[in-house]
């Protein structure tokens, strides 16, 4: 799985928690597509952890943009996070 893949479905799972805290919710669909995309470039991964991180977190951003989804956002960006910086080879 390719480490900026991943830094960048973290930074788009940030900026939906940052755009729902400040109600700019325009902002939040437009960033929870963004990393949409980024999920989809990286399911085909074998890591299986990965694989079940990456269905989680597409089941939230398919959830509205409220306080839960913000929460599930940044939770599984410092997850992703993490597999990025110290798992990914």
């Amino acid at each position: 799985m390719d480490k900026v893949t991943l830094l960048s479905l973290s930074m788009d799972l940030k900026r939906i928690v940052q755009s729902i805290q400040r109600n700019s919710l325009d902002n939040a669909n437009r960033f929870s597509n963004e990393a949409k995309r980024w999920v989809d470039e990286s399911k085909n991964t074998n890591d299986e952890y990965l694989k079940g991180l990456l269905a989680k977190i597409e089941s939230t951003l398919n959830l509205e943009n409220d306080a839960k989804k913000a929460e599930d956002c940044l939770m599984y960006s410092v997850l992703i996070q993490n597999q990025a910086l110290y798992n990914s080879k």
